[in-house]
Protein backbone atom coordinates (compact mmCIF):
# COMPACT_ATOMS: atom_id res chain seq x y z
CA UNK A 1 0.00 0.00 0.00
CA UNK A 2 1.29 3.43 -0.94
CA UNK A 3 1.23 5.99 1.86
CA UNK A 4 0.34 9.49 0.67
CA UNK A 5 2.17 12.42 2.29
CA UNK A 6 1.66 16.17 1.98
CA UNK A 7 4.62 18.27 3.14
CA UNK A 8 4.18 21.85 4.38
CA UNK A 9 7.18 24.20 4.13
CA UNK A 10 8.11 27.85 4.52
CA UNK A 11 11.78 28.21 3.62
CA UNK A 12 14.63 26.69 1.65
CA UNK A 13 13.44 23.11 1.98
CA UNK A 14 16.47 21.17 3.19
CA UNK A 15 14.20 18.94 5.30
CA UNK A 16 11.95 18.46 2.28
CA UNK A 17 14.93 17.54 0.10
CA UNK A 18 15.96 14.89 2.59
CA UNK A 19 12.47 13.41 2.41
CA UNK A 20 12.46 13.52 -1.40
CA UNK A 21 15.85 11.82 -1.60
CA UNK A 22 15.48 9.20 1.11
CA UNK A 23 11.89 8.06 1.66
CA UNK A 24 11.17 4.49 0.52
CA UNK A 25 9.13 3.92 -2.62
CA UNK A 26 6.10 2.91 -0.54
CA UNK A 27 5.85 6.53 0.65
CA UNK A 28 4.79 9.10 -1.94
CA UNK A 29 4.94 12.86 -1.45
CA UNK A 30 1.76 13.78 -3.30
CA UNK A 31 2.05 17.55 -2.80
CA UNK A 32 4.14 20.28 -1.17
CA UNK A 33 2.45 23.42 0.13
CA UNK A 34 3.75 26.67 1.57
CA UNK A 35 2.60 29.89 3.18
CA UNK A 36 5.34 31.59 1.14
CA UNK A 37 4.66 31.60 -2.62
CA UNK A 38 8.34 32.29 -3.36
CA UNK A 39 9.76 29.62 -1.07
CA UNK A 40 12.80 27.83 -2.48
CA UNK A 41 11.28 24.62 -1.12
CA UNK A 42 8.52 24.84 -3.72
CA UNK A 43 11.16 24.96 -6.44
CA UNK A 44 12.73 21.80 -5.02
CA UNK A 45 9.36 20.07 -5.19
CA UNK A 46 8.70 21.24 -8.74
CA UNK A 47 12.13 20.01 -9.82
CA UNK A 48 11.21 16.60 -8.41
CA UNK A 49 7.91 16.63 -10.29
CA UNK A 50 5.78 17.03 -7.16
CA UNK A 51 2.61 19.18 -7.32
CA UNK A 52 2.81 22.38 -5.27
CA UNK A 53 0.45 24.98 -3.86
CA UNK A 54 0.81 28.22 -1.92
CA UNK A 55 -1.58 29.62 0.67
CA UNK A 56 -0.15 32.89 2.05
CA UNK A 57 -1.53 34.31 5.27
CA UNK A 58 -2.64 37.89 4.52
CA UNK A 59 -1.56 40.71 6.78
CA UNK A 60 -4.39 41.97 8.96
CA UNK A 61 -5.10 44.65 11.52
CA UNK A 62 -5.37 43.49 15.12
CA UNK A 63 -9.17 43.52 15.07
CA UNK A 64 -9.26 41.29 11.97
CA UNK A 65 -6.39 38.96 12.78
CA UNK A 66 -8.42 36.16 14.36
CA UNK A 67 -10.96 36.13 11.54
CA UNK A 68 -8.30 36.25 8.83
CA UNK A 69 -6.28 33.44 10.40
CA UNK A 70 -9.35 31.23 10.74
CA UNK A 71 -10.20 31.80 7.08
CA UNK A 72 -6.60 31.02 6.08
CA UNK A 73 -6.67 27.84 8.16
CA UNK A 74 -9.84 26.74 6.39
CA UNK A 75 -8.30 27.40 2.98
CA UNK A 76 -5.15 25.50 3.90
CA UNK A 77 -7.30 22.60 5.07
CA UNK A 78 -9.08 22.56 1.71
CA UNK A 79 -5.76 22.74 -0.15
CA UNK A 80 -4.35 19.74 1.69
CA UNK A 81 -7.62 17.78 1.54
CA UNK A 82 -7.51 17.83 -2.27
CA UNK A 83 -4.55 15.45 -2.12
CA UNK A 84 -6.16 13.02 0.35
CA UNK A 85 -3.02 12.46 2.46
CA UNK A 86 -2.49 9.71 5.00
CA UNK A 87 0.10 11.89 6.73
CA UNK A 88 0.93 15.61 6.82
CA UNK A 89 4.55 16.58 7.53
CA UNK A 90 5.49 20.10 8.62
CA UNK A 91 9.10 20.44 7.46
CA UNK A 92 10.18 23.93 8.39
CA UNK A 93 6.60 25.24 8.23
CA UNK A 94 6.54 28.44 10.26
CA UNK A 95 2.82 28.89 10.87
CA UNK A 96 0.63 27.48 13.63
CA UNK A 97 -2.14 25.20 12.41
CA UNK A 98 -5.64 26.06 13.59
CA UNK A 99 -8.77 24.27 14.75
CA UNK A 100 -10.18 23.53 11.30
CA UNK A 101 -6.95 21.94 10.11
CA UNK A 102 -6.47 19.88 13.27
CA UNK A 103 -10.10 18.74 13.25
CA UNK A 104 -9.40 17.28 9.80
CA UNK A 105 -5.80 16.10 10.14
CA UNK A 106 -5.17 15.94 13.89
CA UNK A 107 -3.33 12.81 14.98
CA UNK A 108 -1.65 12.44 11.59
CA UNK A 109 0.21 15.74 11.29
CA UNK A 110 3.81 15.78 12.50
CA UNK A 111 6.42 18.49 12.91
CA UNK A 112 10.14 18.65 13.64
CA UNK A 113 11.71 21.14 16.02
CA UNK A 114 15.40 22.05 16.59
CA UNK A 115 15.47 21.47 20.35
CA UNK A 116 14.78 18.72 22.86
CA UNK A 117 11.18 19.48 23.70
CA UNK A 118 9.63 20.38 26.06
CA UNK A 119 12.71 22.61 26.44
CA UNK A 120 13.01 25.65 24.15
CA UNK A 121 9.77 25.63 22.15
CA UNK A 122 9.08 28.36 19.60
CA UNK A 123 11.03 29.68 16.65
CA UNK A 124 14.39 30.29 18.38
CA UNK A 125 15.28 26.86 19.77
CA UNK A 126 19.05 26.89 19.04
CA UNK A 127 19.44 30.50 20.20
CA UNK A 128 17.54 29.83 23.39
CA UNK A 129 19.65 26.74 24.11
CA UNK A 130 22.84 28.80 23.79
CA UNK A 131 21.45 31.64 25.90
CA UNK A 132 20.44 29.23 28.65
CA UNK A 133 23.86 27.57 28.65
CA UNK A 134 22.82 23.94 28.23
CA UNK A 135 25.46 21.39 27.29
CA UNK A 136 23.12 19.23 25.22
CA UNK A 137 20.26 20.18 22.92
CA UNK A 138 18.92 18.40 19.86
CA UNK A 139 15.88 17.81 17.70
CA UNK A 140 12.36 16.48 18.23
CA UNK A 141 9.67 15.07 15.98
CA UNK A 142 6.17 15.26 17.46
CA UNK A 143 2.49 15.06 16.63
CA UNK A 144 1.06 18.55 16.13
CA UNK A 145 -1.63 19.72 18.52
CA UNK A 146 -3.18 23.12 19.25
CA UNK A 147 -0.24 24.32 21.37
CA UNK A 148 3.17 25.67 20.44
CA UNK A 149 5.42 22.60 20.10
CA UNK A 150 3.45 20.78 22.81
CA UNK A 151 2.33 17.63 20.99
CA UNK A 152 3.18 14.03 21.82
CA UNK A 153 6.84 13.29 21.16
CA UNK A 154 7.62 10.61 18.58
CA UNK A 155 11.42 10.78 18.43
CA UNK A 156 14.36 12.81 19.71
CA UNK A 157 18.06 13.08 18.97
CA UNK A 158 20.58 14.79 21.20
CA UNK A 159 23.29 17.14 19.92
CA UNK A 160 26.13 18.39 22.15
CA UNK A 161 26.63 22.13 22.47
CA UNK A 162 30.28 23.05 21.80
CA UNK A 163 32.08 25.83 23.64
CA UNK A 164 32.65 27.81 20.44
CA UNK A 165 29.17 27.28 18.99
CA UNK A 166 27.24 30.11 17.40
CA UNK A 167 23.51 29.94 16.75
CA UNK A 168 24.29 29.15 13.12
CA UNK A 169 26.85 26.41 13.75
CA UNK A 170 24.69 24.73 16.38
CA UNK A 171 21.61 24.90 14.19
CA UNK A 172 23.47 23.34 11.26
CA UNK A 173 24.53 20.35 13.37
CA UNK A 174 20.99 19.96 14.67
CA UNK A 175 19.68 20.01 11.10
CA UNK A 176 21.87 17.04 10.18
CA UNK A 177 20.18 14.94 12.86
CA UNK A 178 16.77 16.46 12.15
CA UNK A 179 16.83 15.48 8.48
CA UNK A 180 17.78 11.88 9.14
CA UNK A 181 15.34 11.53 12.03
CA UNK A 182 12.39 12.94 10.08
CA UNK A 183 12.96 10.42 7.27
CA UNK A 184 13.09 7.60 9.83
CA UNK A 185 9.91 8.71 11.60
CA UNK A 186 7.91 9.14 8.39
CA UNK A 187 9.08 5.72 7.23
CA UNK A 188 8.08 4.15 10.55
CA UNK A 189 4.69 5.85 10.55
CA UNK A 190 4.06 4.71 7.00
CA UNK A 191 4.48 1.15 8.19
CA UNK A 192 2.10 1.82 11.08
CA UNK A 193 -0.78 3.00 8.88
CA UNK A 194 -0.77 6.80 9.32
CA UNK A 195 -4.08 8.33 10.26
CA UNK A 196 -4.65 6.46 13.52
CA UNK A 197 -4.19 7.89 16.98
CA UNK A 198 -1.88 5.00 17.90
CA UNK A 199 1.13 6.20 15.93
CA UNK A 200 4.44 6.40 17.71
CA UNK A 201 3.27 5.35 21.14
CA UNK A 202 6.87 4.77 22.23
CA UNK A 203 9.17 7.77 21.58
CA UNK A 204 12.58 6.89 20.17
CA UNK A 205 15.67 8.76 21.27
CA UNK A 206 19.28 8.86 20.11
CA UNK A 207 21.94 10.16 22.46
CA UNK A 208 25.01 12.08 21.26
CA UNK A 209 28.00 9.98 20.31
Amino acid sequence: MTVRVVVLVSGTGTLLQSLIDNLPEEVTIVAVGSDQPGAVALQRAEKAGIPTFAEPLPRADADQRVTMRAAWDARLTDDVSRFDPDLVVCAGFMKLLGTTFLDRFGGRTINSHPALLPSFPGIHGPRDALDYGVKITGATVFIVDAGVDTGRILAQRAVPVLTDDTVESLHERIKVEEREMLVEVVTELAGARPGTQELGTEPSRKDPQ
